[in-house]
C-alpha cells in the first residue's frame, strides 16, 4: 500500500509542477522577430508583476486612428537587472517601443527596448542587451 500511495504522491506532485508551465509560452509561440514593431506612445498602464511585466500604450495611426498596445517585458528581476524599478514608466509618459509584433497580428509586442521620450533614456528588456550580447528569449 506505501508504494501505491508513493506513486499517487509522486504523480500529483507532477502535475501540480507542471500546470505553472503551460501558461508560460516561448517567444516565438508568440511572436514573430520577422515583424518589427516600432511603436510611439503614450503609457496608459504598468503591470509590474511575475513572470512577464506588461505596460500599455495608446498609438496614433497615420488616420488619426488610436490603438491601444499591450507590450510585453521580461521579469521584474531582470528588468531591475537591467537599470528599471517600478517607476521608470508613469501613466502619460511618451515612449517609444522597438520589439517584435505577435504572430496573430494583435496590437501585441515582446519589447527589446524602449526610450523615454521625456529624457532620452533608452532601457532595454534584457540585462544583457546593449552590450554587445545576443538576448535569450
Amino acid at each position: 500500500m506505501s508504494i501505491r500511495w508513493t506513486a499517487f504522491v509522486a504523480g500529483l506532485g507532477l502535475m501540480v509542477a507542471a500546470r505553472p508551465l503551460g501558461a508560460h509560452h516561448s517567444f516565438n509561440a508568440e511572436y514573430d522577430s520577422s515583424k518589427p514593431a516600432k511603436l510611439k506612445g503614450a503609457v496608459t498602464k504598468v503591470e509590474w508583476k511575475n513572470p512577464h511585466a506588461f505596460f500599455y500604450i495608446d498609438v496614433t495611426d497615420e488616420n488619426g486612428k488610436v490603438a491601444n498596445w499591450s507590450l510585453e517585458l521580461t521579469s521584474p528581476n531582470a528588468l531591475m537587472r537591467a537599470g528599471w524599478t517600478r517607476n521608470t514608466m508613469k501613466i502619460g509618459d511618451e515612449v517609444m517601443v522597438d520589439g517584435s509584433r505577435a504572430k496573430d497580428g494583435s496590437n501585441q509586442a515582446n519589447v527589446a527596448s524602449v526610450t523615454l521620450a521625456g529624457t532620452g533614456q533608452k532601457l532595454f528588456s534584457l540585462a544583457n542587451q546593449g552590450q554587445g550580447e545576443t538576448p535569450g528569449r
